[in-house]
């Protein structure tokens, strides 16, 4: 007699699965009691020129940790020149009288260590970590940057372009707009609700600079907080030869008072053409040592504390709405906020709203099942050893301890805190935290396709993404047709270089001449290192700059890339054949509507010298992209920008800045005509062309 595998397979299944099945348990074991922490036990000491110091000594690794942070930070900017805070700590280890920044680098990393500064709302940070044989040399570059930092004035330009290219970045961020906006709204003229602008870092001088850091980097007040392989009496030997000369005390801060809380109402963020929409809910939530600070921790976890929370499982799991949706609950050293966020289709951006604020409401008004409470509490109390495990978190979590008074004993009770919340607790707590009919609702998305769903709900106020108050009417206002002098477009040739992350990495050639009554435009680009070229050929019309034809054919690594499109009685009609992730080619057939006024993708860089440029000025185009067959609205603002220096020389500019397209741009435009673009950035890439000859 025979038997097949599979029978014998069920047969051996029926014999031991039930078995073993039987052993399981079908509840899951109750938690163990809480295993003390362990945490070290402090040091401290105050010195003479009035730093407190904390010392966490531990000798298991050779490794020292050290933060000075003073009270100090953006609550001390002068109006009108926010961002100064940031920008001296950007530049503190940049130069000092007898180091450059260069020094300053190759020093400490010579000894595998680290050094940096920071600068939050509250609190200015100089921190180092290093192999312990190499503590000497950390606090003598901390005390030679504290007390002898130069500031130079190519680094501080460096620092400004920076922080002005990271604005770039964040107006052209739905999620950063949305935090812009709900912070300003939520904390009014509190130096919280203060943020840097392109006019407040242009403001600041070198001379501001170093009157912040002499006013404010001083030692009374200060917090230096040392984790590591050292004890308290070489501590004391280093502190003293390097900052023993450091005098003086910390200006107090003023903080004021935020707004009064409002009945709720929604800022919606127009951003024209944004495919999703950013939400943004919350209020003011503690200040640092409130006693609802355990139980509203609790219930944050339970709400948006993570994907197992209720927002990411209600909002993705079951809805589908979004990617991902989450709740916070900031200690800052005034009062934090509570917020919920969420980026959710356009189409869905009401119903999102909506569920957010029953979750919030909810949370309120029900305690929390056992299971759910029980999670919370299992996973704050497990994640947080994992904060401490490294003499950097060390110094830092006691820092943050000491520096918003929480207590000397936080650190080690605080799971025994977080463990003894009850439901009853945590729902109270979030009663007195999170305040859903007196909220600051921020929407960041397409305002002609969610202002009427949200105006359904609340009261709506509409912005744009400069904060210029708009009306409905101008939601749905179209992109008007450029005027563009074609005298700016005259015949020449142009030699451009390719720049990434600052290093020459390709060419690109612009070449502009006539045929009858027609404007040629032929541009080249080769990037060798990236397998990349591209040739572009357009045909425009001689008066007006309208497109009436366009021919694209490039490589990309082993990829063909093909577009051909023409323009004739108000249609576009052709190929476009676009690279795709993993090597596939995407192909697209073109025939529609090429709206009057309309410019293509390839076109844009080349006709923006030849529109009516102005400080000030702006303007929307109706922007057709060829790879897709899509028309969507661009933005062009246009600003008197400083002079600008490229190989081919040093040009005053127009600053004209572009977004709408997957990578905003900024091009600086000659005010000399006819005009020419003599350098392009792609905001937030490491892309930048400049005109060579």
């Amino acid at each position: 007699m025979t038997i097949s595998t599979r029978t014998l397979v069920g047969l051996l299944l029926c014999t031991v699965a039930t078995p073993a099945l039987a052993q399981y348990p079908t509840q899951p074991p109750a938690p163990m009691p809480l295993k003390k922490l362990g945490f070290p036990a402090f040091q401290e000491a105050k010195l003479r020129n009035g730093i407190e110091v904390v010392l966490v000594e531990n000798h298991r690794l050779p490794i020292v940790s050290v933060q000075l942070s003073m009270p100090t930070g953006s609550v001390q900017d002068p109006a009108g020149k926010q961002g100064l805070a940031m920008m001296v700590s950007d530049l503190l280890t940049k130069g000092t009288a007898t180091r450059s920044a260069d020094d300053i680098s190759a020093a400490i990393e010579g000894v595998g260590g680290s050094l940096s500064a920071g600068a939050s709302d509250d609190f200015f940070s100089l921190s180092s970590t290093v192999l312990a044989d190499g503590v000497d040399l950390a606090f003598e570059l901390m005390g030679d940057v504290l007390l002898h930092a130069s500031f130079p004035e190519k680094e501080v330009e460096l620092t400004r372009r920076r922080m002005v290219s990271a604005l770039e970045v964040e107006r052209s961020s739905p999620d950063a707009l949305a935090d812009r906006f709900f912070t300003a709204a939520l904390y009014g003229q509190h130096p919280y609700g203060l943020r840097q602008t392109d006019a407040s870092l242009k403001a600041i001088t070198q001379d501001d600079i170093r009157t912040f850091a002499t006013t404010n980097l001083r030692p009374e007040g200060a917090l230096l907080v040392v984790a590591g392989d050292i004890t308290m009496d070489r501590l004391r030997q280093l502190v003293d030869r390097d900052l023993g000369a450091w005098q003086g005390k910390v200006p107090a801060g003023s903080y004021g008072s935020p707004p009064l809380p409002q009945p709720t109402e929604i800022l919606l963020v127009h951003r024209p053409g944004s495919e999703q929409s950013n939400i943004v809910v919350g209020n003011l939530g503690l200040r640092p040592g409130a006693p609802e600070y355990y139980g509203a921790t609790v219930a944050n976890k339970i709400l948006g504390g993570g994907a197992d929370a209720r927002l990411f499982m209600i909002l993705r799991e079951q809805k589908s709405w979004t990617y991902g949706s989450y709740s916070s609950l900031s200690r800052r050293y005034d009062i934090g906020p509570f917020e919920a966020t969420a980026e959710v289709r356009t189409a869905v951006t009401d119903s999102a709203l909506a569920e957010m604020l029953h979750q919030l409401r909810r949370i309120r008004s029900e305690a929390a099942p056992d299971s759910e409470l029980a999670a919370a509490k299992g996973y704050l109390t497990g994640v947080f050893p994992l904060t401490i495990e490294t003499p950097q978190q060390i110094a830092s979590q006691v820092a943050n301890q000491k520096r918003l008074g929480l207590g000397s004993d936080y650190l080690e009770r605080y799971r025994d805190r977080i463990d003894a919340v009850t439901a009853e607790q945590a729902r109270a707590a979030a009663a007195a935290v999170i305040h859903p009919d007196s909220a600051v609702i921020v929407v960041v998305g397409d305002g002609s396709a969610i202002y009427e769903p949200l105006a359904a709900m609340l009261p709506v106020r509409i912005v744009d993404t400069d904060g210029k108050p708009l009306q409905p009417a101008d939601l749905v206002a179209a992109a008007a047709a450029p005027t563009f002098d074609a005298a700016q477009l005259t015949p020449r040739r142009d030699s451009l270089q390719v720049m990434v992350q600052g290093n020459p990495m390709g060419t690109q050639t612009l070449e502009i001449g006539t045929e009858g009554n027609a404007v040629v435009v032929v541009e080249r680009t080769a990037i060798p290192l990236m397998g990349m070229t591209q040739e572009t050929r357009m045909v425009l019309d001689g008066a007006s700059l309208a497109l009436r034809s366009v021919d694209q054919t490039g490589q990309v690594g082993p990829q063909a890339a093909e577009t051909h499109l023409n323009v004739t009685d108000g249609r576009i009609t052709g190929r476009a054949q676009t690279p795709q992730p993993g090597g596939q080619t995407k192909t697209t057939e073109i025939d529609t509507v090429f709206a009057a006024g309309a410019v293509e993708a390839n076109q844009l860089t080349a006709v923006l010298p030849a529109l009516p440029l102005a400080d000030g000025a702006s303007f929307t185009l109706n922007v057709f992209n060829g790879s897709d067959g899509s028309l969507k609205p661009y933005a062009v603002r246009v600003e008197t920008g400083e002079p600008v220096t490229v190989p081919a020389g040093t040009f005053e500019v127009f600053r004209v800045s572009v977004t709408g397209g997957s990578v905003p741009l900024v091009l600086y435009v000659t005010q000399e005509t006819p005009r020419r673009v003599v350098r392009l950035e792609a905001v937030g890439q490491p892309l930048v062309i400049e005109l060579v000859k």
